[in-house]
């Protein structure tokens, strides 16, 4: 048995979007998880025209997703930071301040996207930081840095419901400190600035935790808390990602760059990130809001 669930941005899931998909595939009865936003149906199978139907829905901002109906709520979530759990690039924001945004930007994207070498990308941007005061860290995280809507929702609400969250990001531990005290994670994993004298050196501490490390973090706290990768919610955007989204029971490619949802079934590309509540078979009335600290 598959679930089918479709999400879009509140007041632009129509009823009769939704019947007149259920009536096509074959589906059960339609449970509305929330009034116009996110409803789901059962069919017993994948349907052959899955992806040309999601096509077709990207133009009405309609997010389809197919997953099957076993072990849906998940007990761990793992989610990256940059453009996942924040709207910005950490180290986009610190260029900025260095003088040296546009240049940073473009590597940035490029290596999210997979067309670079993570590490090696990571390396060149942060050498152009050198000489950056320490205080700049600070001044990023309270004028720039911004969460992602739904973030504090999805993680008050998973945490209510006895989930276990990671923060595991190949950004700096400067700044998921902070992002992971303020929304409610449990833990975070990052790569470390190196600061000397106050200054910013221009280094990041080895090893770099890059894809790999990503993947590793998953393995290793699923068995510290005796679960499964089948256990997990995964949500990043980046090419860095793909290996934590595939392996994870549910990986979830949030508004991710084109090379990466390719490679994902499960894309969310409308919805914010309560769009995870509802693929669990959340309904909004479960929803648990909780403002972020600090």
């Amino acid at each position: 048995m598959k679930i089918v669930t479709l999400i879009a941005q509140p007041g632009g899931l129509q009823p009769a979007l939704v019947e007149s998909l259920r009536n096509a595939w074959g589906g059960g009865d339609a449970l509305w998880l929330a009034p116009d936003e996110a409803a789901e149906f059962a069919v017993a199978d994948v349907p052959g025209n899955r992806w040309d139907v999601w096509e077709s829905l990207q133009a009405d901002a309609v997010d389809l997703i197919v997953q099957p109906a076993e072990n849906r709520a998940k007990s761990m979530l793992l989610a990256d930071m940059d453009s996942t759990m924040i709207e910005q690039e950490c180290i986009d924001e610190l260029a900025d301040e260095a003088g040296v945004g546009a240049h940073v930007r473009e590597v940035t994207r490029r290596a999210m996207n997979g067309e670079l070498d993570f590490e090696g990308a990571l390396v060149e941007r942060v050498a152009l930081m050198k000489g950056l005061e320490a205080g700049v860290i600070e001044r990023v995280l309270d004028a720039r840095i911004t969460h992602m809507p739904g973030a504090a929702t999805l993680l008050a609400t998973m945490r209510a419901k006895g989930a276990y969250t990671a923060l595991v990001s190949g950004g700096f531990t400067q700044f998921t400190e902070r992002v992971a005290a303020a929304l409610g994670f449990d833990e975070n994993r990052a790569n470390t600035l190196v600061i000397k004298d106050n200054l910013l050196a221009g280094e990041v501490r080895m090893p770099i935790l890059g894809r790999a490390a990503k993947v590793e973090a998953l393995e290793e706290i699923t068995a510290r808390r005796g679960l499964t990768p089948d256990d997990v919610i995964a949500v990043g955007d980046g090419a860095n990602d793909l290996g934590m989204l595939h392996r994870a029971g549910t990986g979830v490619a949030l508004h991710a760059k084109p090379s990466v949802a390719a490679e994902c079934d499960v894309r969310v590309n409308h919805g914010d990130l309560t769009a995870l509540l509802y693929l669990q078979g959340y309904a909004r009335s479960e929803f648990v809001t909780s403002a972020p600290k600090g």
